[in-house]
Formats: structure tokens, sequence, C-alpha cells
């Protein structure tokens, strides 16, 4: 999404240098092209997941492994560290995705 000069005047950019509008609209652009990569790598991700579900229900095996969870979590909080991105966020960021998966891991043992 291009950012387009303004002409409200109740927008935050109004009488905004050009230059520093220029700079703003650059950065939301690759703000934007991040948040489709994320997308299309989370679907990636639920693709695989997804497997794995059908993989659990067809051998009988607990859609929830919290082994692996615990792993998963403080692999994702080091490599978070590692980055310079907060690890509690990234560990509320990965919980949030593990749930989504057992609901789905419990769906598809339900079906």
């Amino acid at each position: 999404m291009t950012e387009q000069p303004t002409t409200d005047p109740t927008s935050p950019l109004e009488g905004v240098d050009d230059a520093v509008r220029a700079e703003l609209a650059g950065l939301r652009q690759s703000i934007d092209n991040i948040d489709a990569a994320v997308v299309h790598m989370l679907a990636e991700r639920f693709k695989a997941t997804q497997r794995v579900g059908r993989l659990k229900a067809e051998h009988k095996l607990p859609p929830a492994d919290p082994a692996r969870e615990r792993d998963q979590i403080e692999r994702l909080r080091e490599l978070a560290a590692g980055a310079h991105l907060d690890p509690v966020f990234a560990e509320k960021f990965l919980n949030f995705i593990i749930a989504e998966v057992i609901r789905h891991h419990e769906a598809i043992a339900r079906a």
C-alpha cells in the first residue's frame, strides 16, 4: 500500500515535510511486505502442522506434546534474544500459535 499525500487537515501528516512523508511511505511499504511474508510463512507452517495432526490422529497420538512445546518455546526465546526481539513477546506469539495448532489437532482427531 503506497502512502499518498494527504490534504486532510485532521491527518497527523498534515504539514509534514515531503521528504519525511516519502521516508515514512518507504518504511511502511517495507512493513507491508514483511507482513505479507509473515502471513505466507504462517500458512506454510499450518500446512505442516495439519499433516502432523493427521499423522497423530491416524496413530492415536495426543494432540498436544508438552515436552516438544517447551523445547520449541525455549528455542524461540533464544532465537528472539539473538535477533534483538523481546523473548517474552516471542514466547507469547508461539504460545498463541501452539494453542491454535492443538485446536486444529483436536478437530482432526474428532473427525
